[in-house]
């Protein structure tokens, strides 16, 4: 939020009031503001980023909500959620990970929270080949030990890239049978010559 935004809202919690674009009249509004982050903010504020005013105005009741890594227990009740969804989503009969692929997923340093336990379930829905979800579906982080590296990031690998890449590995296993690869990875023929061509496959 930029600084003149922020003064923006700071004359609107003060006030009460709101004026309308175009409008020369105000409004007296009574309204609640919940406000969430994932910064900082006094450490904003000294580097002149947050205003301080607006800060103590917002900061009436604060609840804060551990991350991943403070709440290990949550982590397999969470993939198992997101098993089921992308399993769903992609077509797939996965019902479950295996005890070894959970227990790569308690011990990992979670830097995204749950949108990066949610992008690793949703790789290794796509790229999977089994019934059951097993380490050798995680990336390369989760044996590295390089915990600096360890967010699964979409400037690093996209979903689409992954999918892509996982199509090509199964024409190539069925000897460009392009029936069989469909059959293989669950779609219809049509969409698998659609994604073909935007890829640039013959």
């Amino acid at each position: 939020m930029s600084l003149d935004t922020q003064a923006k809202l700071l004359r609107v919690l003060e006030t009460n009031t709101i004026s309308k674009v175009g409008d020369t009249r105000t409004k007296i509004i009574n309204v609640r503001i919940i406000s969430a982050t994932n910064k900082d903010l006094e450490s904003e504020i000294e580097k002149g980023n947050f205003r301080s005013d607006l800060f103590y105005r917002l900061n009436g009741f604060t609840i804060k909500l551990p991350s991943l890594n403070e709440r290990a227990e949550d982590i397999p009740v969470l993939a198992n959620e997101f098993i089921r969804s992308y399993s769903v989503k992609s077509k797939k009969n996965i019902p479950e990970a295996s005890d070894e692929f959970m227990n790569k997923l308690i011990h990992y340093k979670w830097k995204g929270n749950i949108r990066e336990l949610k992008n690793i379930i949703e790789r290794a829905i796509i790229i999977s080949e089994t019934d059951i979800l097993t380490p050798d579906y995680l990336p390369q982080e989760f044996f590295s030990g390089k915990s600096e590296k360890q967010s699964l990031n979409s400037k690093d690998l996209t979903l689409e890239q992954l999918e892509k890449d996982h199509i090509l590995k199964t024409l190539s296993e069925t000897n460009h049978n392009k029936t069989l690869t469909a059959k293989k990875l669950g779609i219809s023929s049509v969409t698998l010559y659609r994604k073909l061509k935007e890829y640039g496959v013959d």
